[in-house]
C-alpha cells in the first residue's frame, strides 16, 4: 500500500473501534472497578498485570496486527504515514500518553491505599469509601484528571480538523488510521505472519 492509495478512517470508524475495544475489555474493566471498590490493596496487586495487559493490548497487538481487536474487527489499521506497517516504536509512541496518564492515576490510587487503614476501608459503605478516597487522594490527582480531560478533548478536536483524521497520538507516533478492503486486510495479515 503506498501513501497515495491510503483511505483514511474518519471519526465514526475510529469511535466504533474504540467502543468495540471497550466492549471486549468490559469484563476486565468491571473486575478492576469491583476490585478497587472492595479490596484495599487491589491496585498494588493489579499494577504489574494491568500494566502488562495494557502493553500487550495497545502495543504488541498494534505492532503485530496493525491495530487493537476493535480496529481489526472494523477493518481499520494503524499504519505509518508512508503506508508501511507500524513497528514497536510507533506503537509505543501512540500508547505513551494513555500509559502516562494511567500510570500517574495508579500512583495516586496506590497513595490512597497506603493512607487508609484496613479497618477503616472495610468499615465504610461504598459511597462513604468513594468520598474518603477522594479526600485522601494526593493534591495533584485532581489537576491530573483535568489535564487528562483536556487531552481527550484536544485529541477529538485535532482528529476532526485535519484531512487525514489523525489524533494527537498519531502526530506523536507518525501514524495514521486507514480503512482496508478485505483483500488488503488479508494481504496485510499474511505479511505479518
Amino acid at each position: 500500500m503506498n501513501n497515495d492509495s491510503l483511505r483514511y478512517a474518519g471519526f465514526w470508524p475510529r469511535l466504533g473501534a474504540h467502543l468495540l475495544d471497550i466492549l471486549i475489555m468490559l469484563p476486565l474493566i468491571l473486575l478492576t472497578f469491583q476490585g478497587l471498590m472492595h479490596y484495599r490493596l487491589f491496585e498494588l496487586y493489579f499494577f504489574v498485570p494491568g500494566t502488562l495487559f495494557g502493553l500487550f493490548y495497545s502495543v504488541y497487538l498494534v505492532q503485530r496486527f496493525g491495530g487493537t481487536p476493535g480496529k481489526l474487527l472494523l477493518g481499520v489499521r494503524i499504519r505509518k504515514l508512508t503506508g508501511e506497517p507500524v513497528g514497536y516504536r510507533e506503537a509505543i509512541l501512540r500508547y505513551l500518553p494513555e500509559f502516562l496518564f494511567g500510570l500517574l492515576i495508579s500512583i495516586a490510587w496506590l497513595y490512597v491505599e497506603f493512607h487508609i487503614s484496613e479497618s477503616e476501608f472495610y468499615s465504610l459503605s461504598s459511597s462513604e469509601r468513594a468520598q474518603r478516597i477522594a479526600k485522601l487522594a494526593p493534591s495533584w490527582s485532581r489537576p491530573l484528571k483535568t489535564i487528562e480531560n483536556i487531552w481527550i478533548w484536544a485529541e477529538l478536536l485535532v482528529l476532526l480538523t485535519n484531512r487525514k483524521r489523525r489524533a494527537l497520538h498519531d502526530f506523536i507516533a507518525g501514524t495514521v488510521v486507514v480503512r482496508m478492503s478485505a483483500s488488503e486486510a488479508l494481504k496485510f495479515a499474511m505479511d505479518r505472519t
